[in-house]
């Protein structure tokens, strides 16, 4: 099979690229870096089956040609991370909208699957727990920019379920809390990444907020193994799947768990969110996913604890950071 990835060097990007590879496909990644890093598929490189774009989705010229030459489109390429959309909701809404749009009418055109990835973000701050697909979405005023990256991305599941509804094959996926080797560590990165590297780093963790807050962590590799999953399987197209875990984990527990695992004494401070984030910001309490037609459809059974996640991941930074120093 070929495939395009487009995102390919981001954080599930890059591995998606490596586990389709390990299977025998062809795949074609593209990706403008301004988030992803090279560095990330640096190991690919020397695959013939892997063929590297640095571009940008919004050439449609290009985007086309990608197109025409797979079976399947995984597309991850979005503006992520809380910090980039409290910033700058106009980016999120070009990139997860605009492009997006364009890339549905191209794959609807040339009659290619598409595989979409979404965001637990959906939800809202709905109190409807556990969150299934089909819940109604709460989402605060239109001032707070907090809620323009979920509502680019409900936006993005519309335009997918309209292409459906006119032939396209899609499927769209809602992740939880991915995190694992090659995340974003900046401060505009996952929590768990935030956490790692400050251990590593023997920094205080910076708990934002009350820490009482929960969600439920994922680890890439159950990630990518239904994301896979949702690509060869027909009886998915034309749905929404949730997909994490259901363990809810508050933050204040995470990071003394990253502690714990580390092998560090570290200190864990507080921050208000107002501090990090700005005024344009609005937490969410509890964030956890129904997984039962994940489970029925795609076979979906996530086995990495987040204990063992934590330690796979830790133990990949600080062999990177032994590397580099």
């Amino acid at each position: 099979m070929k495939y395009l990835v487009t995102g390919a060097a981001g954080f599930v990007g890059s591995h998606l690229c490596t586990s389709l590879l390990s299977e025998g496909n062809e795949v074609w990644g593209i990706d403008d870096l301004s988030s992803g890093k090279e560095e990330n598929i640096e190991h690919l490189k020397g695959n013939p089956r892997f063929n590297f774009i640095e571009g940008c989705i919004s050439d449609e010229s290009q985007l086309i040609k990608l197109i025409y030459k797979v079976d399947i489109i995984y597309h991850l390429a979005a503006v992520v991370g809380v910090k980039h959309y409290v910033e700058d909701p106009t980016r999120v809404i070009d990139v997860n909208v605009c492009y997006t749009s364009s890339l549905l009418e191209n794959a609807w055109k040339l009659g290619k699957k598409v595989v979409f990835t979404s965001t637990s973000e959906v939800y809202g701050k709905s109190e409807s727990i556990p969150f299934a697909e089909e819940d109604d979405r709460v989402y605060g005023p239109a001032s707070t920019n907090r809620w323009c990256y979920a509502i680019s991305k409900s936006a993005g599941e519309y335009l997918c379920l309209g292409y459906a509804k006119q032939g396209l094959p899609v499927v769209i996926l809602r992740y939880f809390n991915v995190y694992g080797p090659r995340a974003d560590d900046s401060a505009y990165g996952g929590v768990a990444t935030r956490f790692i590297n400050q251990a590593l780093a023997r920094t205080p963790l910076t708990v934002h907020g009350d820490g009482a807050q929960t969600r439920c962590f994922t680890y890439i590799d159950d990630i990518v193994k239904a994301t896979m999953e949702a690509g060869k399987r027909p009886e998915a197209e034309g749905r929404i799947f949730n997909l994490g875990r259901e363990r809810e984990t508050p933050i204040l527990e995470l990071a003394k768990m990253v502690l714990k695992v580390s092998g560090t004494e570290g200190e864990i401070v507080f921050q208000p969110y107002k501090e990090f984030y700005g005024s344009s910001y609005e937490d969410i309490r509890r964030r956890i996913p129904d997984l039962s037609a994940a489970r029925q459809i795609l076979g979906y059974n996530p086995s990495v604890t987040l204990e063992e996640g934590i330690r796979e991941t830790l133990n990949w930074y600080r062999n990177r950071n032994n590397r580099s120093g």
